[in-house]
């Protein structure tokens, strides 16, 4: 799986690094990832899911079974 966040679908942007000279080089902004275990309240199971740091922020505010829903409606979880 490709490095993208499973509730938000975030993944990398490409910008470019300026040096203090004003040069400018292609860098890649990497997404702020954590693969982290969230506990299931109706199936009793712990569920791991690779998710960035707003994607932890969406599951507090939402709550998990939410938020999975909009995640599998949007296509980032299969």
């Amino acid at each position: 799986m490709a490095r993208a966040c499973q509730i938000t679908g975030k993944t990398a942007m490409v910008g470019n690094k300026v040096s203090h000279s004003n040069r400018r080089t292609k860098r890649v902004f990497d997404v702020n990832l954590t693969t982290k275990r969230f506990y299931d309240e109706e199936t009793k199971q712990w569920i791991k899911l690779k998710v960035s740091a707003k994607g932890i922020k969406t599951i507090s505010k939402k709550g998990l079974k939410a938020a999975l829903k909009d995640a599998r409606e949007k296509g980032f979880i299969n």
